[in-house]
Formats: C-alpha cells, sequence, structure tokens
C-alpha cells in the first residue's frame, strides 16, 4: 500500500480544510449527511440517523490510518462547518469527491475547496493518478471540476447507480487531473 503524506489541514483564502474528527458527527449530519437534496449526487446513501454519520467517521478515521482515505472538513475561516472533501488511494491512484451543505451552494467554496487539494495532491510524489465522476446530470459539479483544471476523460453510458436516485443507473462524465 503507498500511503500519501498528506497534512491534516489545508488553508484557502476562504476555507480551511482538516482531518475529519468523530466530534463533527452532528455537524456532517445536519450540514449535508441527512438532506436528500444534498446527497442526490453521492455514491452512498443519505443518512437516516446520527448513528450513519458516526459509522461513516469509524470508517474515516481506519481509512485515514491504513492510506485508504482521507477525508477533511470543509469549514468557513470563521469556523462554520460547510462540506467535507474525501480521497480514496489505491497505490497512489486517487478518486476524491466532495459535498457542501446546500445553504452553501453557489458561493464558490467547492471550486476553491477543489482547487487547493488538487494543488496539494498534484504535488505529492507518490500519486499517479488522480480522477473522479459525476452523474451527466449534476452540472454544478462538472463547471467546478473543469474550473479546478480536471479534463473530461470521456462520458460513460449508463455507468453508476445511485442509491438516491431509486438505484438508476446513470450515465456519468469521467474527469481527470492532468500531472
Amino acid at each position: 500500500m503507498v500511503k500519501l503524506d498528506l497534512s491534516t489541514h489545508v488553508f484557502t483564502p476562504r476555507l480551511i480544510l482538516q482531518k475529519l474528527r468523530y466530534e463533527e458527527a452532528e455537524e456532517i449530519f445536519y450540514c449535508y449527511a441527512s438532506k436528500p437534496e444534498a446527497t442526490r449526487f453521492m455514491s452512498w446513501a443519505t443518512h437516516q440517523s446520527l448513528g450513519d454519520t458516526k459509522a461513516f467517521l469509524q470508517y474515516a478515521a481506519n481509512g485515514w490510518k491504513a492510506g485508504t482515505d482521507y477525508s477533511y472538513s470543509i469549514r468557513i475561516q470563521s469556523g462554520r462547518f460547510i462540506g467535507s472533501f474525501g480521497v480514496i488511494n489505491e497505490n497512489g491512484k486517487l478518486q476524491f469527491g466532495y459535498i457542501l451543505s446546500p445553504t452553501q451552494w453557489g458561493k464558490g467554496y467547492a471550486t476553491e475547496a477543489c482547487q487547493s487539494m488538487m494543488a496539494v495532491l498534484r504535488n505529492n510524489p507518490r500519486v499517479s493518478s488522480i480522477q473522479t465522476f459525476t452523474d451527466a446530470d449534476n452540472k454544478a459539479s462538472a463547471r467546478v471540476l473543469l474550473k479546478s483544471g480536471l479534463i473530461e476523460e470521456g462520458r460513460l453510458s449508463n455507468w453508476f447507480r445511485f442509491v438516491n436516485q431509486n438505484n438508476q443507473v446513470k450515465d456519468c462524465i469521467s474527469f481527470k487531473l492532468p500531472l
């Protein structure tokens, strides 16, 4: 297993990204994890209880220790929790995703977090590729990814089953970051 040496804190002009902590369970649950409008395009099911969120945080803590998952909270400089950013590591091949509270959409926070994390990840010598995908209907995320330096790699027909869209198989867009 190729572990990444990632900082537990990343600072941007308006945001602080820091390693997710178990103490953030309620913030995660009420900010986005329990909100169907926020989780619509996620690969994981909308959380039905705080227990779901706590189970995720246990997974995230174990993943960070193992070097397989690096999950960050996203906070604005005032300290307010607004979302999360996660990186899955498979021996230096990275896949990432992010989610924000619907109350924070359209403010440029997703782009700012994504651009900063792409710079951090791109400069890691253990990283061999960085990619992600989105539902072809998720136009806002596609714009964020393009603004963050990723390029569209291809369109994938009937490629991913989205649990929060009645398990419907959807067309997706694959993106990669040129290294």
